[in-house]
């Protein structure tokens, strides 16, 4: 490679910074490329992308690594974290993001104008990799996917030319949903929301109440307003000093909120009287900070998960959350419902791949990877998966965690029509297989 041609840096194994750039937040799906582009722009993309179609190297791409499930082994990776560019236009509410720019960066530059983002639970996760997912968010009863709102994509295609992507392109429906199989993609377009505040937080229960937490919820989320979106997790919290104290050592329920509106401390009363809360953290706050409702780790670990969709949840259905993913459950488990509807079943004007508007919940399982490793885990979560089939209408791939083949997450979250014309359009627009196959 002409490294004169490039304004970022050239990494292969074992020369400094080698490791470094090749670890994301996800450390259960370990990657040794034999090159990695740390680009800084548009132009070190092209000239990454058009490099490897030169020596058969397939690419693949990494801003922070929340999403990995596929090794970049032997292949050229281009590293986009450097690529971190912000800019808000107040008059059009809409923002520009460069590739390697997280969720975060863009609540501090769109709340002085008084707007926000589609943005999820985590500010430390790309927006790029979020949004391509078909990613979803705490206003997403409101206004839909990210994916619904975003205007345009520059993206560096398989033949090396970088191209603006708009609505009514065949590729503009493939990248979001295919993500990153179809090119590289350098910078974002996309609206942004007219909302500083809201009301968020979570309730938390103690392990005696997981049941009447679960059910409470269940009843109480199915009149919620559209301009609620709700989840609640089952998370088993070690015995740790620096978790809050209450918290430590138990199998909590905790019933996530933002809500839009200003009647909160009603909408919420219900569930304040289902059963004793550990903790209450809901309250008014500034849409900057609804990072803290979920209070999700931030530190890099390794982590295996998949989800399922469903059309109800009944009884039965959680029964077996709490036998599968509660406490005594074989392999410890993170396991989260969100309430889907309001925007989301509804198609949006200009959908994406994978779109699923049929489903009114999605259950989520993540675990650690330990000692016993990954098929101990699949076990585990497919047992839930199982007892929850007759109700389940498909997979989201933003849910979808931790090393799995291509093929089998492709057939796994997109419906056979997509799926045929996501492959016609591969076979299109890399013929060559540059970028990771969608199966």
């Amino acid at each position: 490679m002409d490294v004169t041609q490039l304004t970022g840096e050239v990494f292969q194994p074992g020369q400094d910074g080698y490791d470094e750039e090749v670890t994301g937040f996800q450390l259960a799906v370990p990657s040794k490329p034999a090159v990695v582009v740390g680009a800084t722009t548009a132009e070190d993309v092209v000239t990454a992308v058009r490099f490897a179609a030169a020596h058969d190297l397939p690419v693949a791409v990494q801003a922070t690594g929340h999403g990995l499930t596929t090794s970049a082994d032997g292949g050229l990776l281009i590293s986009t974290r450097r690529m971190t560019g912000v800019e808000v236009d107040a008059v059009a509410r809409t923002a520009r993001v460069e590739a390697g720019t997280r969720w975060g960066a863009v609540l501090e530059a769109a709340g002085p104008h008084g707007l926000a983002p589609l943005s999820g639970s985590s500010p430390d996760v790309g927006v790029v990799g979020y949004t391509l997912s078909g990613g979803f968010g705490l206003m997403a009863r409101r206004y839909g996917r990210a994916a619904d709102h975003v205007r345009a994509l520059d993206v560096v295609t398989a033949d090396g030319e970088l191209r603006r992507v708009e609505p009514g392109s065949d590729l503009f429906w493939a990248l979001r949903g295919g993500r990153d199989s179809f090119g590289v993609v350098t910078a974002m377009e996309f609206d942004l929301v007219p909302v500083t505040d809201l009301y968020g937080g979570s309730l938390y229960f103690d392990t005696a109440d997981l049941s009447t937490a679960l059910r409470a919820w269940r009843t109480w989320s199915a009149a919620a307003p559209d301009t609620l979106t709700t989840s609640l997790a089952m998370i088993e919290y070690p015995d740790l000093p620096v978790l809050p104290e209450p918290l430590r050592g138990k199998h909590i329920a905790q019933i996530r909120i933002a809500y839009l509106g200003e009647d909160g401390d009603s909408l919420v009363a219900p569930l304040r009287a289902a059963a004793p809360t550990l903790m209450d953290t809901l309250k008014p706050m500034p849409f900057t900070e609804s990072g803290s409702i979920a209070a999700e780790p931030r530190q890099p670990h390794g982590y295996h998960g998949t989800n399922t969709t469903v059309s109800q949840l009944n009884d039965a259905m959680l029964d077996a959350v709490l036998e599968h993913a509660g406490p005594g459950a074989p392999v410890p488990t993170v396991l989260i419902i969100d309430r889907l509807g309001g925007a989301l079943a509804r198609t949006p004007e200009t959908p994406g791949a994978g779109w699923d508007s049929a489903a009114e919940f999605v259950v989520r399982t993540l675990s650690v990877v330990g000692d016993d490793g990954v098929a101990v885990i699949r076990r585990a979560h497919s047992k839930l998966s199982d007892a929850l089939a007759p109700w389940t209408t498909g997979r989201l791939l933003p849910f979808v965690y931790g090393e799995h083949t291509a093929a089998e997450v492709a057939e796994s979250v997109h419906p056979a029509t997509d799926l045929r014309r996501l492959r016609e359009l591969k076979r299109r627009h890399d013929p060559g297989n540059t970028f990771r196959p969608v199966g």
